[in-house]
């Protein structure tokens, strides 16, 4: 690296690829390795501090370092940090997500939310007898091979064709992965049901990155899956505790079969949780091996004692009344000052996003799914928010959303729409104009 870079810097790109931990891809000259959170605002290694708008990518809903978070886990340490095995902390996790979550009969635990995704998968194969997984393109499901199919794709394939967004995948070449658009229940209905025989799930992210549902969407793939003997999964490793205290089910009114968890659960702990119908999840039962349908799960990290303490914190803190509510205002307050930043600027684009997220999508047609919603200048976009970042605000410069927390307010939203009207007038209205 040039010189002139920090020592962090060149540590960093010495031992990491480009730098970095994955997808933040950031210059040479941003290079960013982070020493300390508080709330909503971040230290750096070499003493800068930033607004937090990325939040552990989600994960840390109540805000960093909250002492009602950070307490119990470290009186928890104390007595042992893993055994591999049900704790008192686990099962009480485990008792209370099944009175949360509409969908959980059962559950279990794993290490994150793309072994979450996975492990449902996975049910749904051994249950159904079937194959084929249905997603929908620009969701993103986890590091598996499912997961990453379609999640970026570029080529606009003729549905249902998939795409691997990664070299090194394999579960587009065998006819496994079926691909739709968001919010396109007629064409979601129709692969369904041409698919049905060889159809073992639909997985949908059910407000996808931040695309909300179109009215009836959700409902759709609910009937249609239930007529044709597919197991609908929702990935609610995002949506989970965030939109509602009962995640995307109580926020639209659709109950799965199957649904993932993870991030703000575990308050900024490693965390994924698994569960459903109980006639589905029984498969993972090992008195079954050898003797009926068996599907193996397993996680050493999986429940642990200190991720269970976290979660069952972030689940008290996130219970208090009047949590959601606030986080609606402010995700509105962002988002309004956005949509008025642009608006000022005579820039095409539409913002995204519902609760405690937002994006900026640069495009003058209406966003519905991953094709409507790309920018029209990619180039211009990446330069904002890489000026965001230059300008002391932490977020992934890729731009799939902004995570705000209970640490935000709107004060702080003020500092962000402060940056951003600048950055644009930088980066944007030059472009555009």
């Amino acid at each position: 690296m040039a010189s002139g870079f920090s020592e962090w810097a060149e540590r960093a790109h010495a031992s990491l690829p480009a730098g970095g931990n994955g997808e933040f891809d950031l210059p040479d000259d941003l290079t960013t390795v982070v020493e300390s959170g508080k709330g909503c605002r971040l230290r750096t290694a070499d003493g800068r501090e930033m607004l937090d708008f990325s939040m552990g990518w989600g994960s840390v809903l109540v805000g960093h370092a909250d002492p009602r978070i950070a307490e119990p886990v470290a009186r928890r340490l104390a007595r042992g940090a893993n055994f591999a095995t049900v704790t008192d902390a686990s099962l009480e996790l485990a008792e209370r997500l099944i009175q949360i979550s509409p969908a959980c009969e059962r559950v279990r635990f794993c290490a994150s939310g793309t072994e979450a995704t996975m492990y449902c998968l996975r049910l749904a194969r051994a249950f159904t007898g079937k194959q084929r997984v249905l997603r929908f393109e620009g969701a993103y499901h986890g590091a598996h091979d499912v997961g990453v199919t379609s999640m970026f794709p570029s080529r606009r394939l003729e549905f249902p064709a998939p795409e691997p967004s990664s070299d090194g995948l394999t579960a587009h070449e065998d006819g496994r992965v079926l691909v739709a658009p968001f919010n396109d229940a007629e064409t979601a209905a129709g692969l369904i049901a041409a698919y049905a025989d060889e159809l073992a799930a639909v997985i949908v992210e059910p407000l996808q990155r931040c695309l909300p549902p179109a009215p009836g969407f959700l409902e759709s793939l609910r009937t249609e899956t239930r007529a044709h003997g597919v197991l609908l999964v929702f990935d609610e490793v995002v949506t989970g505790f965030r939109l509602a205290y009962g995640g995307a089910q109580e926020r639209y009114g659709v109950t799965p079969d199957l649904v993932a968890y993870g991030k703000a659960l575990g308050g900024g702990l490693p965390i994924g949780v698994f569960g459903g119908r109980e006639d589905v999840m029984r498969l993972s039962s090992e008195h079954r091996h050898g003797k009926a349908t068996y599907v193996w799960t397993a996680s050493t990290l999986g429940g642990n004692p200190l991720s269970s303490t976290a979660a069952l914190a972030t689940l008290d803190v996130l219970g208090e009344d009047g949590v959601y509510d606030r986080l609606y205002a402010m995700g509105s307050h962002l988002r309004d000052g956005m949509r008025e930043l642009l608006a000022e600027r005579s820039i095409d684009a539409c913002v995204l996003g519902e609760g405690p997220l937002a994006q900026i999508a640069f495009t003058d047609a209406p966003a519905r799914d991953y094709r409507s919603s790309q920018h029209s200048d990619k180039a211009a976009a990446r330069r904002l928010m890489l000026e965001l970042f230059r300008r002391g605000v932490f977020l992934n410069p890729m731009g799939t959303k902004l995570y705000l927390s209970l640490a935000h307010d709107e004060s702080v939203c003020d500092e962000l729409l402060e940056r951003l009207g600048g950055a644009l007038d930088e980066v944007m209205a030059p472009a555009l104009a």
